[in-house]
């Protein structure tokens, strides 16, 4: 079998990447394909792969600022012809999804999402704070971009998503049916139980606006509970300005404390809405209860009164009557432990290659679009 990987872009190390380098791992000698790769800004490891970079990757200053060259990327891709491999596994979130394939090509989709910077613009804009003329331009570019989008979406024969959410967005805006496949996590050999918790809340997240680390850091200030926040971004200095005494802000974590910070807190706050969450199956891994807000990844991640517990409001009052309730003595760590080993790595790996299989077995429902 002929296999090509397809990428959005390689400048920075979050959890699409997580999900590349396990494909990475289940293919390896398969090229990949991506419109830029900052060698700088990602692990080492990055280095020994084959990846093959757009006219895209030449521009300057796209590296550190890809944001900026956001309408050219669907250009990159529609001109990139991968007809002469039998399979095509595209893991996108942006517009990596629009290469083209040939007839004998069975191109499945791993939709991390439904792209956000046309489909949800207005929250983008809002989120990144640009300026009146730039969001005038951006929602003309939007309202043309969709319509490319779909079309690109329709020569995809086989979408799987990462969650029920993502699902119903790739209903929505693509009209397409797709398969589930939760991404990896890595839950068997590296998150452990401890023989018992402290007292303090916690919160593993990246320190930006859309994250909701606020309402955690008010919410815990207001009823003087006990919060550590580990991680670092753009959003700490006005985070620390809404905190009280009681939370304590810890900075970038390394990867091998986190697993003993997960295991030791009373329980994990989530307050976002993602499109799956990683961080809550971790915490379960280790044995520990997630207080989540009601929505995204989360509704398949956590279930209330054996895994967790839900707030259904994006609202301080919210999330606060959530932590009143809350009892840690409610959950079991082998019940968090089980749920959490459904979504391990070795699943995901299993489940890829058996849908990855089928499709080139079968070549079910080319779509007519192709």
């Amino acid at each position: 079998m002929t296999l090509a990987l397809v990428h959005d872009w390689l400048n920075q190390n979050g959890g699409a990447e997580d999900v590349l380098e396990t494909l990475v791992a289940i293919y390896p000698n398969a090229p990949i394909y991506t419109s830029i790769y900052a060698p700088d800004l990602l692990p080492e490891s990055y280095r020994a792969w084959d990846i093959r970079t757009s006219w895209l990757d030449r521009l300057p200053g796209i590296h550190r600022h890809h944001q900026r060259y956001l309408p050219l990327y669907p250009l990159a891709f529609d001109r990139l012809d991968l007809s002469g491999y039998e399979v095509v596994l595209s893991n996108k979130s942006g517009f990596c999804h629009g290469v083209r394939t040939g007839p004998d090509t069975t191109h499945i989709c791993y939709c991390l999402t439904p792209t956000r910077y046309i489909w949800d613009l207005d929250s983008y804009l809002a989120r990144e704070r640009f300026s009146p003329p730039v969001q005038v331009l951006a929602r003309l570019v939007a309202r043309l971009y969709r319509r490319w989008d779909f079309a690109a979406a329709q020569r995809v024969d086989h979408f799987i998503a990462i969650s029920t959410e993502v699902q119903a967005r790739i209903r929505r805006f693509y009209r397409r049916n797709s398969s589930l496949i939760f991404p990896p996590v890595e839950v068997a050999e590296r998150f452990t139980p401890a023989p018992a918790h402290d007292d303090y809340f916690l919160v593993v997240s990246r320190l930006i606006p859309y994250k909701r680390i606020d309402l955690a850091v008010e919410a815990c200030t207001r009823l003087g509970l006990p919060l550590l926040v580990a991680g670092s971004g753009r959003d700490r200095q006005r985070l620390e300005a809404l905190a009280g005494p009681t939370v304590q802000f810890l900075g970038y974590v390394p990867d091998d404390d986190l697993p003993d910070l997960m295991a030791r807190c009373r329980a994990l706050i989530f307050p976002g809405l993602e499109d799956f969450g990683i961080v809550p199956v971790q915490a379960q891994a280790a044995g520990r209860p997630v207080i989540a807000f009601r929505g995204g990844g989360a509704l398949d991640t956590v279930i209330p009164g054996k895994t967790g517990a839900f707030f259904d409001e994006p609202t301080v009052e919210s999330l606060a009557a959530a932590l009143r309730a809350f009892d840690a003595r409610d959950y079991d760590p082998v019940v968090l432990r089980a749920h959490a080993m459904r979504f391990d790595r070795s699943v995901f790996i299993r489940e890829i290659r058996a849908a990855v299989e089928q499709a080139r077995q079968s070549r079910l429902a080319p779509h007519p679009a192709r």
